[in-house]
């Protein structure tokens, strides 16, 4: 693990000075890999490459980055890891090897294959730059599912690309312009979505894709060498056809096989534990294959409803694993705030960034390396919403859309007084077992009863926040038909699968892996997501969603397989989400904080937003009327990344 930054500039460079410019650019991403720090410059060429390295394989000088391949053609810059690089060193035969570090294995196999062939080889997560000084072509990869990150782009005469933006941002002549159609989608995802960055002239390679570059100032289209749609598409021309012991010993295995291979490391491991079925699957499968007792760790809070350390403390008792927890103060957690634009180089707003952070900083303390249970919601049906929204929209679509929307306009009237008395309601006329009893959630439905038209506008009804970005944002430019196009469906798939398609193509990759990396590596430490193997994902789209959702309940696969390792009564409980009393938070002691962010007259002077809407929201949020805590927390990451970067 480890992250990198460079830039081609046309016409050549001197190369002293793109030294000290590309050390520059490392140097603010140096949490990213504090171990080691390398520098390359092809003057003549343009190029310059630089390397912070966090040794996890190969502790000698034989993994220093940036790495020449033995025949002198490619030059490499790598973040991440290759589990199956000893196979490949197997199938590449005889080669004069200088270490065994992942990078090598690389650079090896793309001198003998190519670079997509070798991408379809390569199990892994992954970034890298690698330069053909034959050819004089950049390559830019990323991995499959999107665990690692890469920005690039050109800005008139120079093509930058880098591991974080704040790398980016760190060269000289690079001029940040906020990208105002980005910051509105911001507010509709919580994060900036696909392609997209904060940074005009400046996007993210897309997971599964590599593209090339050459110093013509030519931006082409991201090349694809794995595809989830496809995979899905694949999946469901070949289903798992047998029955379900069958597939209960087969999901095991493929685990299994994923978690031994990210075990593999040359620095001490552990694996974050919350007591849920994804990260005790994980925990368990690690202690099963262990000589030594697992370290896990889990963090805790003073607020209930937030803390699932005692679970997490159970399930790590009976398997054995050396656990580690921390209760978490308030305090702690408000302190990290103000820290947070640095933390995450551009505007995110999931406030489960906070304890992420914290847990992170915990395990650092004992290894180098956490694994984690990241992807089984989306994997095998893990959100609520995947299996009430159908049930939800059957009981709609029963009334004709123009009887519904004259209702929920009705409903949206009914003073805020009310609603708690009407809001009980609500669950048992829709068959809903998990909709928090407040008002808020009373109008949030009722308004659904006039926005939505099918079960897809129910899901993004879920997923989006600032639906009125465009009446937010000056300048947003971008509309919510747009936004939904970023992702598109395969056919022949069932509703709830349609739900956990778009979540893996834009929630996962944009929202979930990216709070994980830039936590972790703010403090040095490496992630792991096994359930994110691709031959997991493969295996998983071809189970009938039956051996997913039943009776109600969710991951039922995964629990079968948790089930031969931990009893069944330390895991059957509600789902608790990994996140923080916000709300508390604003009417208390952030209040002061928010209320400078959210200043009316600054919000004009700056011109990113206009400041009635959001004027209106923090005041009814002050006011105890409504809770728009996760409205405000998207406009106040960005205020606050505005002004750290300023």
């Amino acid at each position: 693990m480890c992250g990198f930054a460079g830039y081609i500039q046309r016409g050549g460079v001197h190369e002293e000075k793109a030294r000290a410019v590309a050390i520059g650019m490392a140097a603010v991403i140096a949490h990213r890999g504090p171990d080691d720090s390398g520098v390359w410059v092809d003057g003549k060429a343009g190029i310059a490459f630089a390397h912070q390295r966090l040794s996890v394989l190969e502790l000698s000088a034989a993994g220093h980055q940036p790495m020449i391949s033995l025949s002198g053609r490619f030059v490499i810059v790598f973040n991440g890891e290759i589990y199956n690089h000893r196979e490949l060193r197997s199938r590449l035969g005889k080669v004069f090897w200088r270490g065994h570090s992942d990078t090598e294995t690389l650079l090896a196999a793309i001198d003998a294959w190519g670079v997509l062939a070798t991408l379809k080889k390569c199990v892994g997560m992954f970034a890298f730059g690698l330069w053909d000084r034959k050819n004089r072509v950049l390559t830019l990869a990323r991995d499959r599912l999107g665990e690692k990150p890469l920005y690039y782009g050109w800005q008139g005469r120079r093509f930058f690309f880098a591991s974080e933006l704040k790398a980016i941002n760190a060269h000289p002549e690079f001029v940040g312009e906020v990208d105002r159609k980005a910051l509105a989608l911001s507010l509709l995802f919580s994060c900036v979505p696909g392609s997209f960055s904060i940074y005009e002239e400046i996007q993210k390679l897309t997971p599964g894709t590599f593209v090339e570059i050459c110093d013509d100032g030519d931006l082409p289209k991201p090349s694809t060498y794995w595809s989830l749609e496809e995979t899905v598409t694949s999946a469901k021309k070949d289903p798992f056809l047998g029955d379900e012991t069958d597939a209960v010993i087969d999901l095991e295995s493929c685990l299994k096989e994923s978690v031994a291979g990210q075990m593999v490391a040359d620095v001490p491991v552990g694996v974050f534990l919350s007591g849920g079925i994804d990260s005790s699957v994980v925990t368990a499968l690690m202690q099963a294959q262990s000589s030594r007792n697992v370290k896990s760790f889990s963090i805790g809070f003073d607020y209930e409803g937030y803390n699932e350390a005692a679970y997490a403390k159970e399930v790590a008792r009976h398997l054995g694993t050396e656990h580690t927890e921390f209760y978490v103060t308030s305090k702690d957690a408000l302190d990290l705030v103000p820290h947070l634009p640095s933390l995450y180089d551009e505007p995110f707003s999931d406030s489960s960034q906070i304890p992420t952070f914290l847990v992170s900083k915990l395990a650092r303390q004992y290894v180098t390396v956490a694994l984690s249970g990241d992807g089984g919601d989306e994997l095998f049906g893990g959100y609520y919403r995947y299996f009430w929204s159908s049930r939800v929209w059957k009981n709609l679509k029963v009334l004709p859309y123009p009887l519904r929307r004259t209702i929920g306009n009705a409903l949206l009237t009914v003073p805020y007084e009310s609603l708690n008395m009407l809001v009980r309601l609500i669950p048992r006329l829709f068959s809903i077992s998990h909709v928090s009893a407040s008002g808020d959630s009373f109008q949030r439905w009722a308004a659904r009863l006039v926005e939505v038209q099918s079960l897809d506008d129910l899901f993004w009804s879920l997923i989006f926040t600032w639906k009125n970005m465009t009446e937010v944002v000056v300048g947003g430019g971008i509309t919510l038909v747009e936004a939904r196009d970023m992702a598109s469906c395969p056919q022949h798939i069932v509703n709830e699968e349609r739900m956990m398609f778009l979540d893996a193509m834009t929630y996962l990759p944009d929202d979930i892996l990216t709070k994980v990396d830039r936590a972790a590596m703010g403090v040095s430490l490496e992630t792991r997501v096994p359930l994110l193997d691709h031959r997991v994902v493969e295996f998983a789209w071809r189970l009938p969603i039956s051996m997913k959702i039943r009776n109600g309940k969710s991951k039922w696969i995964l629990r079968k397989v948790l089930y031969k390792y931990v009893p069944q009564a330390l895991i059957e409980r509600p789902k608790m989400g990994f996140g923080v009393p916000l709300d508390l938070w604003l009417r208390g002691p952030l209040r002061d904080w928010a209320e400078a962010l959210l200043d009316e007259t600054r919000l004009r002077r700056e011109g990113y937003f206009h400041p009635a809407p959001i004027r209106k929201k923090w005041r009814e949020h002050l006011s105890g009327e409504h809770n728009w805590a996760y409205y405000l927390w998207i406009v106040l990451m960005f205020q606050a990344w505005l002004e750290a970067n300023a």
